[in-house]
Order: structure tokens, then sequence, then C-alpha cells
């Protein structure tokens, strides 16, 4: 029988040998940045009174409600019939029994072969909450110990070298090549797990990206399959994919039964997806997002999620409105313009002559290191600021993901095409003339 201390006692909220160990590892972290990428397209503000008048072009984001319609008003009220239905008592911390049916049945369609169902889902508020709950489970579940190693690419979305590092996890940029897009390889993720374990540490997770941002390289699923497994039997303890631009593709939406049934259960169980509106459906203030995970992942986020973050209601019905009508039709107002305007971009800068990488999703990769050099700059940071202001153009800098992709530019297409169009000659126009 335990003794409780006297209530005039100090006393912790967990035993003794459960209690986080003292660490001054807080005090010697990097502070992290604030993104920039959103301030980007301010700076066209300053060509618009400069030059009254004259269109401007926004290539900095993929934002739907911005650059592309928002979420169909027939949903949005759909959603609020759904929202008042339901009304506005707590929901539970993986959202509601209903939006994992949902997603598991209407959207992904789970063959029951896989072992995976309504129980595996879990909502999120939006992606960025699904990836610290990812990553705060790979830490934990994988070897149990902060400081271990999250891997992700060459060149990886701003925020993935942040997330990460922000919980306790140092973020490792793979090996890899601009020419293939910086892509991983089978040794690139071995050498990662050797490199880690110089210094003592493990690899937690491995982040596969498929369209990736920014590059817009997207790999074959048979790719990611062989990439996660080399990655499984490498020691990496987790492997996550992020699907979220895959309904944008030429070719659709990604088979996660296919995924699924690629890996036995033992490996399956060391797999997360993530996927969510915020992209195909032009959600992005949504705030809608879901991972698909083992049991185990499961458990873990929704005990964490109960004393920090609950998806709201409304951004599940959102979802729940789409899988409803079916996903690509709901979403058809953003994949038709941004599959026209890929199609156009491809060719205009082959015809071009610049270096770029356009897979699907939302972007290109265009490499401007010619007009760099020229004007001076070590890298494309100050051109994001110097385009908008003098050009009416926004782009992002590539500087901005990683030091690799400082010669380079992320140029979205994710508008109609007459505005992808006129963005894009836009570029090259301010790229020719800083070359003069």
């Amino acid at each position: 029988m335990s003794t409780l201390l006297s209530p005039e006692t100090p006393a912790y909220a967990v035993p003794e040998a459960n209690l986080v160990p003292v660490s001054n590892h807080l005090g010697s972290m990097l502070a992290i940045p604030p993104s920039r990428m959103f301030l980007i397209n301010k700076s066209l503000k300053v060509f618009q009174e400069k030059q009254p008048g004259v269109p401007v072009f926004d290539a900095s984001q993929g934002d739907g409600g911005a650059s592309l319609p928002g979420v169909p008003e027939a949903l949005l009220d759909r959603a609020f019939e759904l929202q008042k239905q339901h009304g506005t008592a707590y929901d539970m911390p993986f959202g509601t029994d209903a939006y994992r049916k949902a997603v598991a049945e209407q959207y992904w369609k789970l063959a029951p072969e896989t072992g995976w169902g309504p129980a595996n889902v879990i909502g999120t508020q939006g992606g960025r909450d699904g990836l610290v709950k990812a990553y705060q489970a790979m830490l934990a579940l994988g070897h149990g110990r902060q400081g271990d190693v999250i891997v992700v690419s060459r060149v990886p979305w701003i925020s993935y070298n942040w997330g990460p590092y922000g919980i306790g996890a140092n973020v490792m940029w793979a090996p890899g090549r601009p020419e293939e897009a910086w892509s991983y390889s089978e040794e690139g993720i071995q050498a990662c797990v050797a490199e880690a374990a110089k210094q003592g540490r493990k690899v937690a997770g491995l982040v596969i990206t498929s369209p990736d941002n920014p590059t817009g390289q997207t790999l074959t699923l048979e790719r990611q399959i062989a990439l996660g497994r080399a990655a499984l039997e490498a020691g990496v303890a987790f492997v996550l994919y992020d699907w979220m631009y895959h309904a944008v593709t030429d070719g659709g939406m990604t088979d996660v039964n296919a995924l699924l049934l690629a890996f036995e259960p033992a490996l399956r169980s060391r797999i997360m997806v993530l996927d969510g509106i915020t992209k195909c459906l032009g959600g992005s203030n949504i705030r809608n997002c879901h991972l698909l995970a083992p049991e185990a992942v499961v458990k873990m986020i929704v005990a964490q999620a109960s004393h920090t973050v609950i998806p709201s209601f409304f951004s599940l019905a959102v979802a729940m409105a789409a899988y409803e009508q079916g996903l690509l039709n709901a979403a058809a107002p953003i994949i038709e313009p941004t599959r026209a305007s890929r199609a156009w971009l491809k060719g205009y800068l082959k015809e071009q002559g610049l270096t770029h990488i356009i897979g699907q999703g939302y972007y290109a990769f265009i490499k401007v290191a010619d007009s760099l050099e020229a004007k001076g700059w070590a890298d494309s940071e100050p051109m994001g600021q110097y385009l908008a202001e003098n050009h009416g153009v926004a782009i992002v800098p590539g500087a901005f993901f990683s030091p690799y992709g400082g010669e380079w530019v992320r140029f979205s297409y994710a508008t109609p095409r007459e505005r992808t169009q006129g963005a894009a000659e836009r570029l090259v126009s301010a790229l020719n003339d800083l070359k003069k």
C-alpha cells in the first residue's frame, strides 16, 4: 500500500524513477528561426506602389483560397450542417469515430488483409500538428531517447528542419545530389545510420515525401517501398510517408493498401502515413490532416493529445463532406488547374533551357546560379525580396530550405494556367535582366 506524503510536503506528479533527467541542453540549442516563406509575397506591395496597375504574380505558395480556389462553399455548408448536428462538446483526442470511419473506408478504402482500419486513424489539427505528434512517437517508441535523429532529404521543407528539433530530435540531411533531385538512396540511408552511431545516436525516423516540397521530385510507389524497407532494415525505428501532395498528381492518389501490404506485419508496425486536405482541397486554413499509424503509435498519440491538441470538429467535418462526395471530385477545382499549369510549365522550362526539377505536386525547383553570380549574391536568399519588389513576381529562395538549395528557387505553379504563365515569363525576364 502506497504512503502519501504530507500535503505540506512538495511532491512530484510521477514516481522518482520516471522523472525527466536534468539536462542543460536547452540552453545550448540553436534558436529556432521563424519561417520567412509567408513574408516573401508581402514584398509585392512595394512593386505595386512603384508600378500601380501592373499585374503581380505570386508563385511563392501553393495556397488554396489564395492562389487557387479554396474549399467549395457547398462543402463548407455541408460541414456546417454536420457541425450543427454534432454539437460543440468535447470530442476524442483522435477526432470522432465517424471521421475515422470516413478516412479508413471512404477515403483510403483500407483492405481487411492489411489489418488496419478506423482504429489506425488519428485526426490532427493540420499537417504540422500531425508531424510533431509523429516525431514524438518516433522518439519515445523508437529508442526511447531524446537527441536521436530524424533523417530528411538534403533540401527539405523548411519545417522538417525545425519541427523535430523543437521536440528534442536532431535532424540529419541525407546524402543526395542535385542532378538526382537530392533523392534518397539505400546507401545514403545506411550512411546516416552509421554517422549517427558515431555520436552514440540512433535514427528514430526517416521522412519520405512524394511529391516533394520544395523540389517537386516524385517517386514511384515501388521506389518509396524500397527506400522504406532499406531504412527499417538498417535500424531506423519508423518511416513516415508524407503524401500531402499525392492527390494533385497526374496519376491521382497513391495506393495505401499496396504500401502497407508490401511490408510484413513486423515492419508494417513501424510505418506511418500523413495526409490531409490542405493542398488538394485548398483547405490551408481549415487545418485538417490525419495520420495512419500502427496500434502502439495511435495509443501513445491519443493519450498525449488528450492533454495537448485535440482536432476541431469543423476541420474533420470538411474532410468528411469531401469524402462523401469523393475527394477527387470535390478537389477538381484545385487539381485540374494545377495539372494544366504543370503541363505547360514543363514545356516552358525546357524551352528556356533552365536547369530545373519538376515532378508532380505544386512546385518546380529552378536553378538560378548564373543570375546569382552576375549579381554577386552568395545564394538565392536576397533574390526573393528583389524579384518581388522590382519585378512583381514572388518565389521562395531555395536557400531558405538548406544551404544545398542555395543556387535554386522554388516556383509554385498551383495557380490557373494563365497566372502560371505570367509568373514564369516574368521570372525568366527578371533572371535575364540580372545577367546583363
